[in-house]
């Protein structure tokens, strides 16, 4: 069912989804549960007592925050700068972090899975970019089996640049292409035409990355169902090995330049729907799996074989085939979940670095996950992944959340089995608000967006 998705959705049914549906990274950055001014103290406990399991394997999500320039639609911890001097004492800083926390892992856990997101990460110039990775190096252990991958802005990207990273070892790269149509990009402050992600698309094919994704967003200004079609076609002709499609989230609390897109040239909330409606069956009918949320890779992507498998998984990062112990997250803003301890970095740069330079891990706040926790995480993956939750994950402390998952029966959007739940068909478009009955650990899941996805 993973890549089925239904020829029509009526109006009242999108009319109900829009209804039901929250917004995707429309709350806080963090669960309220979450212990704010965390002693770094209890970090340092939860990375001590994985380094006694030195099996256990790791993954690293890299923060870098700085954009030359901010789009309007961003809800993303970014930094606006063009000071080069500014970038080499973070990566400074970061080198400090990471000394920090390798000291106490003792260095003997490999890294399987390596991320750089932003923020820009190719913002960076060769030299930094080099730096970076060799810092990683130096302080972990990754092995040639690493996945590395890294976010860009084609804006940004060129072939030199595309070359070093491949020289470096990154293998996935991921362009944020958001809409090619011109008048949506000029609502959002971001121009980049067609020709450039052709050309930036066939440098990095040319180049031999392993994976080349896409991001669309969903629901910006001046956006219709006609306008995006035509960049959903102008994307599959291209044919990337990935699609990741997000709805625009209006967080004009957190981020004010938001308050320069028309609120009023928005789409609604039911034409937000038709619009991934479109996309859904757009993407599916060109050969596409439909990869649980909002994620859509070819059948010869290691994310469409995962899910085949049985093996796809979730992590802060997103959908993955690659399962590890901990994830560790450097730089300010980064998040982490280490031994069952969510943590979250200093998010302003400054704070962050003067915590690191003074000898302490960065942490602001954190939320140690309980049995409960535990099994929302499991509820959650279950169902963003293999579109079920069996009756035993929710068992006992969870069957309240359970019960009310079963009620959506009656639209249609789960069927009720002897032991499990599955998603229907119909249900796939309403996942987020199935999943948010989990509501504790889905806001953790939802708060990377806030870090990431800015490109």
């Amino acid at each position: 069912m993973s890549n089925f998705a239904p020829t029509e959705v009526s109006p009242q049914q999108l009319a109900r989804i829009a209804e039901l549906g929250p917004l995707y990274a429309q709350s806080s950055s963090a669960p309220a549960s979450w212990q704010e001014n965390l002693d770094s103290m209890e970090y340092e406990g939860a990375l001590r007592s994985i380094a006694q399991h030195p099996d256990e394997t790791l993954s690293l999500y890299i923060h870098i925050p700085f954009c030359p320039g901010r789009c309007l639609y961003c809800a993303c911890n970014t930094t606006v700068t063009h000071d080069t001097a500014w970038i080499d004492r973070y990566l400074e800083a970061m080198d400090q972090e990471m000394a920090l926390v390798a000291e106490h892992l003792q260095g003997q856990h490999d890294v399987l899975q390596l991320h750089l997101a932003g923020g820009t990460p190719n913002y960076l110039n060769d030299a930094q970019l080099t730096r970076l990775t060799e810092i990683i190096e130096r302080r972990f252990r990754v092995i040639p089996d690493t996945d590395l991958s890294i976010e860009c802005d084609p804006r940004r990207a060129s072939a030199g640049q595309l070359d070093l990273l491949h020289a470096l070892g990154y293998r996935r790269i991921t362009l944020g292409v958001q809409d090619l149509n011109p008048q949506v990009q000029r609502a959002i402050g971001r121009l980049q035409s067609i020709d450039l992600i052709r050309d930036v698309y066939a440098m990095a094919r040319e180049t031999g990355f392993d994976a080349i994704g896409f991001d669309l967003i969903y629901g910006l200004p001046e956006q219709t169902e006609a306008s995006f079609q035509d960049t959903l076609d102008a994307i599959v002709d291209l044919a990337p090995d990935r699609i990741s499609c997000f709805g625009y989230a209006r967080t004009t609390a957190s981020g004010t330049h938001q308050y320069a897109i028309d609120a009023h040239r928005l789409p609604s909330a039911s034409e937000r729907q038709g619009l991934f409606h479109r996309a859904v069956n757009t993407l599916t009918g060109a050969g596409y799996a439909w990869i649980g949320l909002d994620a859509f890779a070819l059948d010869t992507d290691e994310l469409a074989i995962a899910q085949e498998e049985g093996r796809l998984r979730r992590n802060c990062i997103g959908y993955t085939g690659i399962e590890t112990d901990h994830m560790l997250g450097f730089g300010s803003a980064a998040i982490g979940d280490v031994g069952g301890f969510c943590v979250q970095n200093e998010v302003d740069i400054n704070t962050w670095e003067a915590r690191v330079r003074g000898g302490e891990l960065p942490v602001a706040r954190g939320h140690r996950v309980g049995d409960r926790d535990r099994r929302r995480r499991d509820a959650i993956e279950h169902m963003i992944c293999n579109l079920e939750l069996p009756a035993e994950i929710a068992a006992g402390c969870l069957d309240d959340e359970y019960a009310r998952l079963a009620s959506y029966a009656s639209d249609g959007l789960v069927q009720v089995e002897p032991d499990r739940l599955r998603i229907t068909s119909s249900g796939r478009y309403f996942l987020r608000t199935l999943c948010s009955e989990h509501g504790a650990y889905f806001e953790w899941d939802r708060s990377r967006w806030h870090f990431s996805r800015s490109l």
